[in-house]
């Protein structure tokens, strides 16, 4: 049996002759598989090509980011290196304050809790170790991560300095340290003793404060804020005002010719609280002032410094 054939005719456009061609039903297979291998051929190049592009972009931007994270970690680098510089300043001045509150300084050791990173990197972390911004990245994160520990560590610090200086602040206001008669025309007469000649009674008797002269009715001033707890006549005493500061710590201003005061009345450091007189036993308009500290009387002395020491 003969082969199927097919014949093409071509037609040209206007005069001329027109062409036929035989074609096999093999061959018009073989012409198929060929425009078919061709199509094909032209679709992998072109993908190849647009893939190829697309790549070069992609990497392109990569590149881009790359360099604007690359500046980011400069910057960051920078401040971060600044914050140390910052925590370091703080952990020096946190040392002097702490000295002031009567703390020790924080251990070094604690301190040092602020240096180190992870001990086992997780695999992410492993994972961005293999680029060098990963490794910058990284090295970042540790140092933060120490810098926060810090500022956390100091934070406690201070706030222990705080509430040591804070108590330290109300005890000093309550320390009796004035001299209770500031005026010029006064004049110390009598110490603290064990035992002295009464100079009414003429007999040895402990003499358990200090009598500080002066014109009748000069200012008495509180040597330390308290809270009044006696104000009124006790014999011997005469006009007599008590005032506790807390902390253990009692004063008395005894011989008033008037008490400005009242039992209860908070009274601050140099406020007026008597006017001196020569009320209870006394020789002359002077000022008899004990401090008593737990119970035993102290020689005042031993507290009074000078204004610009305390205030």
């Amino acid at each position: 049996m003969a082969e199927s054939r097919w014949t093409v005719v071509l037609v040209p456009r206007g005069s001329g002759l027109s062409k036929s061609i035989g074609i096999s039903k093999f061959g018009l297979k073989v012409a198929a598989s060929v425009f078919a291998l061709v199509l094909l051929a032209g679709s992998a190049i072109t993908y190849i090509a647009v893939t190829k592009s697309i790549d070069i972009s992609r990497l392109d931007r990569l590149l881009e980011t790359n360099s604007l994270l690359a500046q980011e970690l400069d910057r960051a680098e920078t401040v971060v290196a600044t914050l140390g510089d910052t925590i370091a300043a703080i952990t020096d001045r946190n040392r002097q304050i702490r000295l002031l509150a009567g703390l020790e300084a924080t251990d070094p050791a604690v301190l040092q809790a602020g240096v180190g990173g992870p001990a086992d990197p997780s695999p992410e972390d492993e994972s961005l170790a293999e680029s060098l911004l990963g490794n910058r990245s990284l090295d970042m994160r540790e140092a933060l991560d120490g810098l926060v520990r810090r500022a956390s560590i100091l934070s406690v610090s201070f706030q222990q300095a705080e509430d040591s200086l804070t108590a330290h602040v109300e005890r000093l206001r309550r320390t009796p340290s004035l001299r209770p008669i500031t005026s010029a025309l006064s004049w110390f007469t009598s110490g603290f003793r064990r035992d002295r000649v009464h100079p009414i009674h003429g007999e040895a008797r402990a003499h358990e404060g200090i009598d500080i002269s002066a014109d009748m009715n000069t200012p008495i001033i509180a040597s330390a804020a308290g809270t009044v707890i006696d104000a009124g006549w006790v014999p011997g005493y005469g006009q007599l005002v008590t005032i506790d500061h807390g902390f253990g710590v009692v004063t008395k201003y005894a011989h008033a010719s008037r008490i400005l005061v009242r039992v209860g009345q908070r009274v601050e450091r140099n406020e007026e609280v008597a006017l001196v007189g020569s009320t209870g036993i006394s020789t002359g308009p002077h000022l008899h002032y004990e401090v008593i500290v737990d119970g035993k009387n102290i020689d005042p002395w031993n507290y009074i410094i000078p204004d610009e020491v305390v205030d």
